[in-house]
């Protein structure tokens, strides 16, 4: 991935000029990629071999003033904008291709996102982006996590129509880790944008009541990973970070994809599930991008030069 200089995008902590870390991707209805950054927090539109050719205008209260290599540092000194290490984790576009949806991780540090005074998460009220790619306007929803500690939030979010959603949620517990932890939260959500207040400039609270006139998306429960009948409680990764659609299937289910993120742990294969769901669970709209990612013979041509 290389930015719009030609230079090339990096991870490394103090590389704030050209750091990127790359969490939600998505394929544009032109075949162009859309993907989101956790550090800016930022949205970029990618070419096929990685190129930036645009930044997706994010609005300004979602950055932080003073970034630092040290995440303690960047908690501690600044009042508003992402928490370290917890910016736009997912990224979702609609079936038609007219519009993004990204989500934080967790709460924005001016919604009460952490304990006064330390470092500590507290705040399960998160925010949704929605950004019309045609006009670049943008609204904000409240997303409500089940919890906020050991780790929790959300990983990512993925499109079943223009106004529900699949997001994951997910703890930091593993009984593949050393030690090992059991794990307490591995869930995907069906949310519907139905109904929701626009809350770009509402302050949220912490915990509790949101202020008056304030509706939260819709959530129910669409698949639990823990749940025994899987049998994954004991196999089950620490970060579960992606999901996507996979073909159809023959009978007409739709496909649904679970990535996992070893999290450059050699030791750690990643691990992909695959579950059937059919219309009644999530009557899914089919994208406008039907064409192939990559144009015939440039596939072939990348293959050969590896």
């Amino acid at each position: 991935m290389h930015d719009t200089d030609g230079d090339p995008l990096v991870g490394a902590a103090g590389a704030f000029d050209d750091r990127f870390d790359p969490e939600g991707i998505r394929v544009s209805s032109t075949g162009t990629l859309f993907v989101s950054d956790e550090y800016g927090p930022y949205i970029v539109e990618m070419d096929r071999q990685g190129n930036v050719l645009r930044r997706i205008a994010v609005p300004a209260d979602f950055a932080i003033a003073n970034p630092s290599a040290d995440p303690t540092a960047e908690l501690t000194g600044n009042t508003s904008g992402r928490q370290a290490n917890r910016g736009m984790e997912g990224l979702a576009i609609s079936p038609d291709g007219t519009t993004l949806f990204g989500i934080m991780q967790n709460a924005l540090l001016q919604d009460n996102a952490l304990t006064p005074g330390t470092v500590d998460r507290v705040s399960v009220y998160t925010r949704i982006l929605r950004i019309d790619l045609a006009t670049g306007a943008t609204e904000e929803y409240v997303y409500p996590l089940v919890a906020a500690n050991r780790g929790q939030g959300v990983s990512e979010i993925l499109a079943i129509n223009d106004d529900e959603l699949l997001v994951l949620e997910r703890d930091n517990r593993s009984r593949l880790q050393t030690p090992p932890q059991d794990p307490t939260r591995k869930q995907i959500w069906k949310i519907d944008l139905t109904g929701a207040t626009d809350v770009s400039d509402v302050t949220l609270p912490a915990t509790g009541a949101l202020p008056t006139g304030v509706q939260a998306v819709s959530k129910a429960p669409f698949i639990n990973l823990l749940d025994p009948v899987y049998g994954l409680f004991d196999t089950v990764p620490e970060k579960l970070e992606g999901l996507t659609w996979g073909p159809d299937l023959p009978d007409g289910r739709h496909l649904l994809y679970v990535v996992s993120d070893n999290d450059l742990t050699p030791t750690l294969p990643t691990r992909i599930f695959a579950f059937a769901v059919d219309d009644e669970q999530a009557a899914v709209q089919a994208s406008t991008h039907t064409g192939p990612l990559f144009s015939p013979g440039q596939l072939k041509k990348l293959l050969a030069g590896r």
